[in-house]
């Protein structure tokens, strides 16, 4: 039976943990820890466990849960304590050979933003906050939202709305981002998303999705550096791996989605690598449903030959 979490609502939870094929005693890395949903099942169907995360809030919210709920113990009565490290899944491989965790038979990646996150108003995440533009998954980084916002000159404010969060618009919302930060610096999440939503076009107004989608995705994308350390983690992951110990990566927008396809592309041409998903998995409409941020998830798995 699935575990739930009020944390986070994990997206693709049954499909993430049934492609990993998780096996009592077996070892699997939880690259992405967020409210620890998919930690939590890899535990309750035996697997041992070692689980990142670059956020400390993160950290000690898995640690309370661990407390509350321990976990189980496997078929031979042997416990199976986590391992749980405050990290950065960049250095995936530097960790678990610390721990002395490999190879391991499965690793997985959920690269979206916890919903603790977005619903804590001092992170900085949500268009409603009236909090510093922040950002930060690691609140140790220097370089905040606030900064590239009040920091870049237009074009390379259109340059990184272009190309991290692919906006069509984004010369026209940089030009007014501009236009306002020359009367006064912009420092709230709800300010930013006022003035694109006052430079969007009627048309850009009445669309599902919020006209600063976008530019919050290419700043939280800018300020966390995730496409590099994705880039940098894969090919240390498949290292990681045993002889068919599975990657499974779910992601949220068409850049990191693009960036797997490509990586697992690739190294199944040079015959490391097996896809299982030629398509990837997309969440039912019952998920997206009761999770609507489920909408744009995709999740992609590959087995190591």
């Amino acid at each position: 039976m699935l575990i739930k979490d009020d944390y986070h609502q994990p997206v693709l939870l049954k499909e993430a943990i049934d492609f990993l094929k998780v096996q009592p005693g077996k070892k699997y890395l939880d690259a992405t820890l967020g409210g620890g949903g998919h930690s939590r099942e890899i535990l309750a169907r035996g697997g041992q466990l070692l689980a990142l995360d670059r956020d400390p809030e993160a950290i000690e919210h898995f640690r309370l849960v661990l407390k509350a709920c321990p976990p189980s113990r496997n078929s031979s009565g042997g416990s199976l304590p986590p391992r749980v490290v405050l990290a950065n899944f960049i250095e995936i491989d530097k960790v678990a050979q610390e721990a002395g965790f490999a190879p391991l038979a499965g690793i997985l990646f959920d690269l979206g933003v916890s919903s603790y996150q977005l619903e804590t108003p001092s992170r900085g995440f949500a268009f409603t906050a009236k909090a510093p533009l922040d950002m930060r998954m690691d609140p140790s980084l220097a370089v905040t939202a606030r900064d590239l916002v009040n920091g870049l000159n237009e074009g390379e404010l259109a340059e990184l709305f272009l190309k991290l969060g692919e906006e069509k618009a984004a010369r026209r919302y940089a030009r007014a981002i501009c236009r306002v930060r020359g009367l006064k610096k912009i420092e709230t999440c709800e300010e930013l998303a006022g003035i694109v939503w006052q430079a969007a076009l009627p048309q850009e107004r009445t669309r599902r999705i919020h006209p600063a989608t976008k530019i919050f995705q290419a700043l939280r994308i800018a300020v966390n550096d995730e496409l590099n350390a994705l880039r940098e983690a894969l090919p240390k992951a498949v290292n990681l791996l045993e002889k068919q110990g599975r990657i499974v990566v779910i992601s949220f927008h068409s850049l990191e989605d693009g960036l797997v396809k490509r990586f697992f592309a690739e190294k199944e041409r040079e015959g490391e690598l097996k896809i299982i998903t030629p398509k990837p998995v997309v969440p039912d409409r019952t998920e997206i449903k009761k999770n609507i941020r489920a909408r744009s998830a995709k999740l992609r798995v590959a087995e190591k030959k």
